[in-house]
């Protein structure tokens, strides 16, 4: 007859589940708390922006170093901490919760550089510039895409879909460009956003939701190009922008 000790469950399999589990608990609530800073810095940085809406490009330069000072600065701070303790974990277990934040301080980042900020002594103020992911990575002191190391970096995805929310954004502000008077911007955001869409069609897109949210971009240059035709009907096209139309 087997002994009753054969039927006993070993009682180390639920302290390694206990264990496990309330370490997953401690890691979810720090994640939040980094998070929720970060999502509040995003958020003022995000209203900034919005006010490029009623301001003239003339006079973007103070609001843009607004952003950096009030905005960015502490995105790169938060989006340190985030490194520094996430990098001690499994990146693709807990990437997920971060990611949407992620791509939206990117998307900061690349629309205040194409407006102008975030400008070197090289190139101060230089609109229509768009940043390298490189260039990203350098902003927020974090490695971009990578391929060896299980830690936390910004993904090749995360820099995608934030270009695709740029778009959005500059398609609008290509139509308030127009009621400021600002028809050269208008007409140099479509350019842009054209040649992005071109770009994006190079790509193998994998990802469903990179794959849609390109998709959504023809919207945006749809946008775009119907300001600039309506433009052109009134004669109001700069004379070495009549392509655009």
């Amino acid at each position: 007859m087997a002994s009753n000790n054969s039927y006993m469950i070993d009682p180390s399999i639920f302290e390694y589940l206990k264990t496990t589990g309330e370490e997953e608990v401690v890691v979810n609530d720090n994640l939040f708390k980094i998070l929720a800073e970060l999502n509040r810095h995003v958020s003022t940085s995000q209203g900034l922006l919005s006010r490029i809406h009623s301001t003239p490009s003339s006079k973007l330069q103070p609001l843009l170093t607004q952003v950096e000072n009030d905005g960015i600065k502490h995105e790169t701070e938060s989006v340190a901490a985030l490194s520094k303790f996430a990098s001690n974990y499994p990146y693709y277990k807990y990437n997920h919760r971060w990611s949407r934040s992620v791509q939206n301080v990117v998307g900061t980042i690349l629309l205040t550089a194409w407006l102008g900020g975030l400008g070197t002594e090289s190139r101060p103020g230089e609109v229509g510039r768009l940043l390298t992911i490189e260039e990203v990575g350098e902003i927020l002191q974090v490695p971009v895409n990578l391929k060896d190391k299980d830690a936390f970096h910004i993904t090749i995805e995360e820099y995608l879909l934030a270009m695709t929310d740029i778009t959005e954004e500059l398609s609008r502000l290509s139509m308030n460009s127009v009621t400021m008077g600002d028809i050269d911007l208008t007409v140099r955001i479509s350019g842009f956003i054209k040649d992005l869409f071109a770009g994006f069609q190079l790509l193998n897109l994998k990802n469903d939701i990179l794959r849609r949210r390109v998709d959504g971009v023809k919207y945006h240059v749809k946008k775009v190009e119907d300001v600039i035709y309506d433009l052109s009907l009134r004669n109001l096209l700069p004379q070495s922008s009549g392509k655009e139309s």
